[in-house]
This record gives C-alpha cells, sequence and structure tokens, in this order.
C-alpha cells in the first residue's frame, strides 16, 4: 500500500492517488490506538479517504449566466474572437463559437480563466487585429468572474489545499525547534516532490511506505540525541581540534567542524589545556581522521603521532597509507588519574619517512578529544539538557511518577502536535512509557523518549492539522487559531508557532494581533526561511549552487581566438610527444615558454569560472535584495529596475563593477545607466536560464514569460525540430542566436509562442552564459534591440526594464501575487482565487507597490483565513460548489 497525501480514492473505481482531507477527516483512529510503528500505518491509512459533496446547482443563476452570455459577451467574441477561434480554426486550441450548443462551457471556469489571463496581458486578440475597448474588457472582465466564476461578494469561496506534510525544510526546522536537533533531512530522507515550482505543495507531498519508514528510524536517531536516557551521568567535556595551538606560533591548518590538519610531511606540536574540576580517575577519548587531499600515485610516506597529558606519553601510533583502504574517524580511548587543576593536552607529529617521495597530501586531522570524569559516582551531574526534557526531579512514588509522566508528554505533544490534545491520546502514551520504563534496567527517561519517538512518527506531528473555529454558523467558517499560527509560521519560518503565537492561540487573541505578530515575525531572523525558500523556487536562485557551466566554452564563443595561445599549445604538444632527453637546450626552453604561454593563456577561462564561493555571492546577492524589500517595505518594482544591488569584491569583479573591496555582502549603488540592477540582470537569473556552453533567449525569455509577467506560453508542439537544426541553414559561418532564432520562427508551429519569448530573452544577450557582461558574440556585435508582442519596442535592457515597470507592473504583481500566494497556501490556484487575486493587485498599486501590501494582504485574505465547507454536511471536508466549479485546477508540474 502507498500512504499519499494529496490524492484521492474514488469509490467504486480502480485506486487512484488521492487527497487526504483536512482536519475534518479527525485522525481518530489517534485518539483510539497507541503510536507506535504497527499502529501509526494503520493511522496513515485511516487518513487517505476523502470526502467531497457535489451540491446540484440552482437552476435560475444558470439561467442567468447563459442569458448575459447571449446578450453582452456573445457580440463581444463575435466582433473580436470568432474569426480566429471559431470551429476549423481552433487556435491556442480554443473554439468558440460551439457554445450555443454545448452551454456547460459557458460555465467552464478553467476554460474563462486562460481567457481572461490572455485578454488581460494584452495577448489577445493579436495586436494587429481590432482591439476591445477598455469598457469591453471590464464587461468581459464582470461577466466572467460572476458568471463562470460565480464570485460572490457577500459568500467569497476558498479551495484549501488537502492535508499538508511537512517537507524536509519544515521537518528539519521544526525538530531542531521541538528537540535542539539538526537532523539532515536531505541526506536521510528521499527528495520532495515539486508543484507549480515549490516543493510546499500538498497535491505532491506524498506519504510512501519508505519515507514512513525513514521517519520511524528519524524519530529513533532524533530522540536518541536529544533525550537523556539518565538523571545522572558521567560530566564530559569536548575539545575541538581548533582549541588546539602551536606554542612556536606556527598557524595549524582549520578545517569544518572545529577540526585542525597536521602534515605527514612537516613535524608538528599542538597543544590545549583541560581543567579538571575534582581530583579522580577520568577517560579521554581521541577522535583522528587519517586522510589523503590529492591521488597522484601511492604515496608511501609514514608519519609517527604521540598524545601526551602533563608531559605523560599515553598513546603512540605509526600512520601510513596504504591503498584501497578506506579512511573514517579512529577513536582511541584512554584512562588515567588526574589531580584537580589546570593539565596540558598535547599531540606530536613526527615524519618517519623523510627521504620519500611525497606524491599526494596525506594529513592526520585531529577532529576533538573528550574528556570524561571524575568516573566516581558521587561525580556524576545531570545531562546539559536533562531540564529541558525533565524539568523538576522524578517522583519516587508511582502515582506521582504517573501525574508527572502525563504532565510531561502532554505538554510536549501539545507543543509537537501544534495544538491541544485530548486525553485519551496522552494516556496512551503514558501507558507506553510506563510499559517501556518497567522493563528491566530500563530507567524513567527512556520510557519518557521512547512516547516522545512514538509523537514524531504521529500523522498529528507529520501533517499540518486544521480545524475551524467552533460554533462558527458561517458557510466560510475562519480556521481556529491554532492552525492560523502554524499557517503563519510555516509561511514566514518554515517551522512551527513559537511560545507567543501559541500562547495567543490558547488566549484566542491571535487574529485580533495578527498585524503585529506580523511585524514581529518578520524582524525574526527566522524570516530568511520565508526568503531563501520562496526566492530560491520563485527565482530559481538556489539552482546557481548546482547549474553546470564551462567557463572555457562560454568565454571561448565571446572572445577572439587567442593565435598565440594555440601555437604555444600545438608546441607544447609537439615536443612533448618526445622523450625530454632528445631536447636540445634551445628547445627546453622553447618548451618551458610554451608552457608558460599557454598556462598564462588559460588562467583567464580558471579565473572567471563560477566556483562555489562565486555562485555562494550570486545567490546572496538574489536573496538580499528581495530580503531588503521585503523588510524595508520598498517597492516591489525595485525587483524589475533598481540603482542598487548587493555585492561583494568577488561579485563586483565578475560584474566589472569597480570600488568594492571584500568578502561582506554589502549594498552597492550602481553607476548611471548601469544595466545591472533588479533581478534579470543577476547571475543567478543570467546563468540558470543559460546552456552549459552558451547562452539561451528562448530559456531566459521563457523565464520571463513564467515568472515575471505571468503568461507563460504553451508548451513545444512534438515533433518540433531542436534550434540547432535551424542553424544548419547558415553554410559558410557560425550565425549568432539572434539569426539562428529568426530562422527558427520561419515556422508556423514555432512562431506564435517564440515571438513572444524570443525579444524578452534577446534583450539579456549582452549577457553571456556566467553572467558577466559582453560586446560581442560570435564576432558579431550582439543586437538586444526587439519588440514585444504588445508592442513596446526598446534597444537594450535597460529600456526593457522600463518598459516593463511603466507598462507592465500590474502584471509583474499579479504574477508575484499568485506565485507568494502559491506558496503560502502550498497548492495550485484556479479561478476560485482570481478575485482574491485582483484584490492584491489593487491594494499593491494603491500602496504604491509596497511590499507589505502584498505580505500582509495573503495573510488577511479568505483563502488563508478560511476553510469553505457546506452549510449541509457540517464538515470542512465537503466541498460546496457552484456550476462554475466543474472546472479542476491546472495540474501540479512535478520536478523530474
Amino acid at each position: 500500500m502507498n500512504y499519499q497525501i494529496g490524492k484521492r480514492v474514488a469509490n467504486g473505481a480502480s485506486q487512484k492517488e488521492a487527497p487526504i482531507g483536512s482536519r475534518d477527516q479527525r485522525l481518530t483512529c489517534l485518539d483510539q490506538r497507541i503510536i507506535c510503528p504497527a499502529s501509526v500505518l494503520s493511522v496513515v491509512t485511516g487518513c487517505i479517504l476523502g470526502v467531497i459533496a457535489v451540491f446540484p446547482a440552482v437552476a435560475g443563476a444558470e439561467d442567468r449566466v447563459e442569458e448575459q452570455f447571449r446578450e453582452r459577451i456573445q457580440p463581444i467574441l463575435n466582433e473580436y474572437c470568432i474569426s480566429c477561434h471559431e470551429d476549423g480554426s481552433e487556435s491556442g486550441g480554443l473554439v468558440l463559437n460551439e457554445f450555443t450548443s454545448n452551454l456547460a462551457r459557458i460555465r467552464d471556469g478553467k476554460l474563462w480563466w486562460a481567457v481572461l489571463r490572455n485578454v488581460r496581458a494584452g495577448l489577445m486578440p493579436p495586436l494587429d487585429n481590432p482591439r476591445p475597448t477598455d469598457t469591453e474588457l471590464r464587461v468581459l472582465e464582470d461577466w466572467i468572474k460572476h458568471g463562470p466564476f460565480a464570485f460572490d461578494p457577500e459568500n467569497s469561496k476558498t479551495r484549501r489545499a488537502p492535508m499538508h506534510r511537512l517537507n524536509q525544510v519544515e521537518y528539519r526546522n521544526t525538530i531542531y525547534e521541538l528537540m535542539g536537533v539538526d537532523y539532515d533531512t536531505k541526506g536521510e530522507f528521499p527528495p520532495d516532490d515539486s508543484g507549480y515550482g515549490f516543493d510546499n505543495i500538498a497535491e505532491v507531498l506524498t506519504l510512501s511506505p519508505l519515507l514512513m519508514e525513514k521517519y520511524f528510524v528519524a524519530a529513533k536517531s532524533i530522540v536518541t540525541q536529544a533525550v537523556p536516557t539518565a538523571s545522572e551521568v558521567v560530566v564530559e567535556t569536548k575539545i575541538a581540534g581548533q582549541r588546539f595551538h602551536s606554542p612556536n606560533g606556527v598557524d595549524l591548518k582549520k578545517e569544518s567542524h572545529g577540526a585542525i590538519s597536521l602534515s605527514y610531511y612537516q613535524p608538528a606540536l599542538a597543544t590545549s589545556t583541560f581543567h579538571a574540576e575534582h581530583p579522580g580517575r577520568y577517560q579521554l577519548v581521541l577522535d583522528l581522521t587519517p586522510r589523503e587531499m590529492e591521488a597522484f600515485g601511492r604515496d608511501s610516506n609514514q608519519c609517527r603521532v604521540r598524545f601526551k597529558v602533563d608531559g605523560q606519553e599515553l598513546f603512540q601510533r605509526d600512520f601510513s597509507r596504504h591503498e584501497n583502504v578506506p579512511f573514517h574517524h579512529q577513536f582511541y580511548q584512554l584512562e588515567l588519574d588526574l589531580s584537580a587543576g589546570e593539565h596540558e593536552l598535547a599531540f606530536t607529529l613526527e615524519p618517519l619517512t623523510p627521504d620519500e617521495k611525497q606524491l599526494r597530501n596525506l594529513e592526520i586531522r585531529i577532529n576533538s578529544v573528550v574528556v570524561r570524569g571524575p568516573l566516581e559516582r558521587q561525580f556524576w551531574a545531570r545531562p546539559a539538557n536533562y531540564s529541558r526534557f525533565f524539568p523538576s526531579d522524578v517522583p519516587e512514588e508511582d502515582s506521582e511518577r504517573r501525574l508527572y509522566s502525563r504532565d510531561l508528554l502532554h505538554a510536549f505533544a501539545k507543543k509537537a502536535f501544534r495544538r491541544p490534545v485530548d486525553d485519551m491520546t496522552v494516556n496512551r502514551l503514558v501507558e507506553l512509557a510506563e510499559r517501556e520504563s518497567s522493563l528491566e534496567g530500563v530507567t524513567f527517561e527512556v520510557g519518557i523518549a521512547q512516547a516522545m519517538a512514538a509523537v514524531l512518527v504521529s500523522p498529528r506531528f507529520l501533517l499540518r492539522e486544521e480545524e475551524t473555529e467552533k460554533g462558527s454558523s458561517d458557510q466560510v467558517p475562519l480556521v481556529d487559531e491554532y492552525a492560523l499560527a502554524s499557517w503563519l509560521s510555516y509561511v514566514l519560518w518554515s517551522s512551527m508557532p513559537d511560545d507567543e503565537l501559541f500562547r495567543l492561540a490558547e488566549e484566542h487573541a491571535l487574529r485580533k494581533n495578527l498585524p503585529a505578530q506580523m511585524k514581529r515575525m518578520l524582524a525574526d531572523p527566522r524570516s530568511r526561511e520565508f526568503i531563501r525558500n520562496f526566492v530560491g523556487q520563485w527565482l530559481r536562485a538556489r539552482d546557481i549552487k548546482t547549474v553546470p557551466i564551462n567557463a572555457f566554452a562560454v568565454i571561448h564563443r565571446d572572445q577572439p581566438s587567442d593565435f598565440d595561445a594555440i601555437r604555444s599549445r600545438m608546441r607544447w604538444q609537439e615536443l612533448g610527444r618526445r622523450f625530454s632527453d632528445t631536447h636540445s637546450e634551445d628547445e627546453k626552453q622553447e618548451l618551458n615558454e610554451a608552457r608558460a604561454s599557454y598556462f598564462k593563456s588559460f588562467r583567464r577561462f580558471h579565473d572567471q569560472e563560477l566556483n562555489g564561493e562565486l555562485r555562494m555571492s550570486m545567490n546572496r546577492e538574489t536573496e538580499m535584495l528581495f530580503d531588503h524589500i521585503i523588510h524595508q517595505d520598498r517597492s516591489l518594482r525595485d525587483l524589475l529596475i533598481s540603482d542598487y544591488t548587493f555585492l561583494d569584491a568577488r561579485l563586483a569583479k565578475h560584474y566589472g563593477i569597480d570600488g568594492v573591496e571584500g568578502p561582506e555582502m554589502r549594498r552597492v549603488s550602481l553607476p548611471a545607466n548601469s544595466p545591472r540592477g533588479g533581478v534579470l540582470t543577476q547571475g543567478t537569473v543570467l546563468a540558470v536560464t543559460s546552456n552549459p556552453d552558451r547562452t539561451s533567449p528562448v530559456k531566459r525569455g521563457l523565464f520571463i514569460l513564467s515568472n515575471i509577467l505571468g503568461i507563460p506560453p504553451q508548451p513545444p508542439p512534438p515533433n518540433t525540430d531542436p534550434l540547432e537544426e535551424a542553424a544548419k541553414e547558415f553554410a559558410n559561418r557560425t550565425p549568432t542566436l539572434r539569426e539562428t532564432l529568426e530562422m527558427h520562427r520561419k515556422k508556423p508551429e514555432c512562431k506564435s509562442c517564440h515571438d513572444r519569448m524570443d525579444p524578452l530573452g534577446l534583450a539579456l544577450e549582452n549577457f553571456n552564459a556566467l553572467g558577466q557582461w559582453r560586446e560581442r558574440e560570435q564576432g558579431e556585435t550582439v543586437d538586444s534591440t526587439g519588440r514585444l508582442i504588445t508592442g513596446e519596442a526598446f534597444v537594450n535592457i535597460q529600456e526593457l526594464k522600463r518598459i516593463l515597470v511603466d507598462h507592465h507592473s500590474r502584471d509583474f504583481f499579479r504574477c508575484l501575487s499568485e506565485k507568494m500566494l502559491t506558496y503560502a497556501l502550498g497548492r495550485g490556484l484556479d479561478f476560485r482565487d482570481v478575485e482574491t487575486l485582483d484584490s492584491l493587485v489593487d491594494r499593491i498599486e494603491r500602496e504604491n507597490g509596497r511590499a507589505s501590501a502584498l505580505v500582509y494582504g495573503i495573510i488577511e485574505s479568505p483563502q488563508f483565513q478560511r476553510y469553505q465547507y457546506s452549510s449541509a454536511g457540517n464538515a470542512p471536508n465537503q466541498i460546496d460548489r457552484s456550476p462554475a466549479d466543474s472546472a479542476q485546477p491546472l495540474e501540479p508540474r512535478k520536478s523530474p
């Protein structure tokens, strides 16, 4: 069986993936059963079925929609649309003159949503055709929203997503807040699917048997790391490798995670100190890792490592590298008696083979020394985090201990489930803890830890539950304040609510304090998660870390060939094919000069390579711009055009911007008429929308249409020839990309989409695939002029950005609103969300583009605040459908 979140099993049909309903599914089996591996699977199974009640439409409403269509809309369609969209033409796959015989399509919300988007964007009718007046457009828009979309301002319908499973980021952050453990979800869990461009979409966050198994393993590992298993333990002090220093002032090589490394080939001394509070028997654990940094043949060098305490040698071992023997952590346990006070710890390394060739880079990594003691029982103490899970002493009496267990587990489950917990669930958890701790040799703490592990595999923890406000008689009731607290925290922090949100929800005061809480949450460092996860996916900024770009191929395409370097390389290869003892003195000198000339030429490519440091700076530039706009409440238009950006010295050099020194990312004012400014000319966007060896105007144009203007074209027709086929038409030379695209657009099946994409992408051709400015491509001057399908002409990227701001800012606001609302709700949007999107865009424009208008508008929207259900069914999962509700939302696009 496959446990799916976001799919529905249809009655009487073959099994299909289907959504778990929301809180209305009531995880009653959680109240009936103890939460343990066997029963959790039963719980999840019982949560999969959803119920959708479809109610008959009111005949009078249908008649009015049809009447208005015939009287007001049909004339507009006949005047401006039917000539292209009549039976037999099927332009864009849409036939409009069949409505008189198929009235059901008049109420097809999905179809009319596509019509509305294209008309608003100015794409339809085509620019050279007669176009409706503003009045006619308002009539069409009004009819679509109140007819097919059935918008009712007195009873705004919303569509909640199925119950959300925590994705990898949310799980990791929640576990850290709840348990204090930074669990590696990326390494331990299978990757999350993405839908609609985001990885927090409920419909694709499935819960498979494999993932459920991983959750069991994770719960056990997390609880083992976090929860103490005894009230007293031997005191332990960890001395990280970087706390060791050279007494001679020699710098030791520092590594990640607090380690240092000593070379096999150089004598070394590293010392630190340890203060013993009490005299007694101590245990020391040395954590060492022999390793190699390069592999060029077998290296027979050896070294000897000694470890001393106060000059007394306790450890000695010789190390050497043998082929096919993997390196790993090696632990060495030592014991000795120590007096109270300071003690010197010292590592020495002595090379044993000074005459051997160094063919590798062999090192001994000192990770840490752990000192445990005194080992005598009277010196034991509480574990470091004991009070986090056990705030007071464990009672001796059984009855008092049971009450104590109940208090602990009730508080823990309430926090983990992010809402109050019923008595039956707490009782089951207490019974599990008591049954475990009653076994011989098992402590009270171990029993509590086992019950906590059960909580971490409960659907109430893994899924984000919802309830509606109790006693509400509204047809579209508000979600309760615990659900609101969770929605807020997972949108803005990608984590669970904090104590302040819990307190306000418990007092039923969160909703009336919402503006203040949003301001507090955005000011909290945890809001960086919203910036990182939303921007990283909307603008694909996080893809910059892995996108393949070949700097050599990119620069070679842009710059004229260096014939001296080519001759040097050929001469170097020619001389290198001969044995060195046959070279004359002149040839030896020539070989050295040729080698030096070649490497000097090659370094120009190496210096511009997108290394890890530069990629990270690009990612930070994009994140910091969005962060600045959100936290400074600046205009969202700054995302399109701005006179500033965020740079460090390395990224500024890459962009060719002078006057930036140092590794710190900071705001930098751009020179007048700079092509930079805004996200479109940032290295992240330019690189992730390129091919590995060259730019891609098609990818860049598609990115702008999909992520900036919100009008993505249809997928290409099947069996379409690749772009490279058009380049073969140029027999005597390599064409520029503009010439290739012009040839490609001559094909009728390619023209309509490329007319939208290509001008936008070609406007960015002055930026190569590395994100650097260039003037020439394939020896020809780059031509970045163009004309949008809506008619505006431009000569460069600066003018295009100004056109987008001056003439298409409303399209941008709507697109950004769609993206952020999708991210916030965790579901795709459909026609029922159009009125909310329009309200968001109106609010943004009224407030001069301020970021707060969008963020606050989403949180205050009915989609975020309310939960639609049928008044007849009295259950949140029963969706009251109007005639227009027959259309389904657009299908989510999963990641490959």
